[in-house]
């Protein structure tokens, strides 16, 4: 669609018609949006297209949203905020400014997480546990969160609670020496598939309402997962936190594949102390009754697609954000 200023104007503000200049070529002559269009990045892209994802849903399905028209506003509240920042950082030499610019995808995840609290029956109102269910069942020939109860002791409980919080750390640890290290395509090229996996797992989360062993295998659980300090932490964290629903494929099983992969890329001595931690992590999602083994499979190849996807999309370092 084309369209152009008219050279008049009346009374009540400018006229338009349709021939003329590109719309692109349009948005183009407004500074702002042309500073964001110029300064974004693979990442924002990416997260640009999963929220015109998300309103689409929110429109076609909101009749089985509660409250559709707050999440529509929320999406379009940090789709603008996002612009905003885009367009701030070019032009400022804060440093804080700069700090925000890197650092804003990580508490992203988490409010595109939390939210699915109430958009993971947006399509389908049942969940779909039973066919990982019987995956399980046919790969191990027992449900293996059930089996694994038998070997619960506080002592192992505390340090499966630790291993599965480790993934928190593997979200960080490896950005954090990137951007200290000022290596842009690295950090860059880590957060965008870091976010094509994540999101990946959100859309999945929306077509596949699962819940997790935690509620559908609750009646064959006979022993309480105690512990001390770890274990208390953690269930502060889901008393909060705790979302119905999103286990397949597993966001940490996957955003810690990307860590991995990562640090076998870019820093492998990282990668060799942080192996042991995640195959702890991965045995700790199925232990803790959080996630099926068919999820921890999921997780695997989510996470690998997202890297190289996030990696060719990444693309020539000159166009990264400084």
């Amino acid at each position: 669609m084309k369209f152009s200023r008219a050279a008049a104007r009346n009374g009540r503000g400018i006229t338009w018609d349709f021939a003329g200049t590109d719309l692109p070529a349009a948005v183009a002559s407004v500074p702002w949006l042309d500073r964001v269009r110029q300064e974004c990045g693979a990442f924002e892209w990416v997260t640009f297209a999963y929220l015109a994802w998300l309103e689409a849903i929110v429109l076609l399905c909101h009749r089985n949203i509660p409250h559709a028209g707050r999440y529509f506003a929320a999406h379009a509240l940090v789709a603008t905020a996002l612009a905003c920042l885009i367009a701030r950082a070019a032009r400022s030499r804060s440093e804080f400014v700069r700090f925000a610019r890197h650092w804003y995808p990580l508490p992203l995840y988490i409010f595109f997480f939390e939210e699915l609290q109430g958009l993971v029956h947006a399509i389908f109102p049942g969940w779909f546990d039973r066919w990982l269910v019987a995956f399980d069942y046919r790969l191990t020939g027992v449900h293996p969160s059930v089996w694994m109860a038998r070997f619960a002791s506080p002592s192992l409980n505390d340090f499966m609670q630790f291993a599965y919080m480790t993934y928190f750390l593997n979200l960080v640890i490896l950005p954090a020496i990137l951007y200290a290290r000022r290596d842009r395509l690295a950090f860059w090229t880590m957060m965008t598939s870091t976010a094509v996996a994540n999101y990946s797992i959100y859309v999945i989360a929306i077509l596949l309402p699962i819940e997790s062993p935690y509620y559908s295998l609750a009646s064959l659980q006979t022993k309480p997962l105690t512990g001390g300090g770890c274990t208390a932490l953690i269930g502060l964290i889901e008393r909060f936190g705790r979302v119905h629903g999103a286990a397949f494929p597993s966001a940490h099983v996957a955003g810690s594949t990307v860590a991995m992969l990562a640090a076998w890329r870019y820093r492998r001595w990282l990668f060799w102390v942080c192996l042991p931690f995640f195959v702890c992590m991965c045995v700790a999602t199925v232990y803790g009754r959080y996630h099926y083994v068919a999820d921890v499979l999921a997780g695997f190849a989510v996470g690998a697609a997202g890297f190289a996807l996030g990696t060719k999309l990444t693309g020539n370092p000159a166009v990264l954000p400084e």
